[in-house]
């Protein structure tokens, strides 16, 4: 189980109500869906297809990593759709795009972060890679 609640940014309230109606309420249950129930639930509701999948997308991400989600969607964003992608990264550029991403869409505020956070987010994936054999 994720330490992490199921609160997703509130651009998805739409994709939220109908995950919970549900009863799809914790990363772990919407890092399961598959492209089929993805669909079938969108059909429901005036959700978006395609961002159900992004949230799908963060809650892989969120469970197999245990990234904070704020993380896993920075990494959505960066174009590192899962954990394999991410063990495959190389650490110095990825976190290049990052700190790009960083300042362009998010406010000048925020920390940017760090070599060593993203070093460590690739040796994790790496290490979750080991039991996707």
């Amino acid at each position: 189980m994720s330490a992490h609640p199921f609160r997703p940014a509130p651009a998805y309230r739409h994709e939220l109500a109908l995950l919970q109606r549900e009863g799809l309420d914790s990363w772990e249950a919407v890092a399961a869906l598959d492209a089929q129930e993805i669909r079938t639930l969108c059909r429901r509701s005036p959700g978006s297809e395609a961002r159900l999948i992004r949230l799908q997308g963060q809650a892989r991400l969120v469970v197999a990593i245990d990234l904070a989600p704020g993380d896993a969607a920075l990494l959505l964003h960066a174009g590192v759709a899962d954990a394999r992608g991410l063990a495959s990264a190389d650490a110095h550029s990825l976190h290049r795009q990052i700190g790009r991403l960083q300042r362009r869409l998010i406010a000048t505020g925020l920390p940017p972060v760090s070599l060593t956070t993203v070093r460590d987010w690739v040796v994790r994936a790496a290490a979750a890679g080991r039991s996707w054999n």
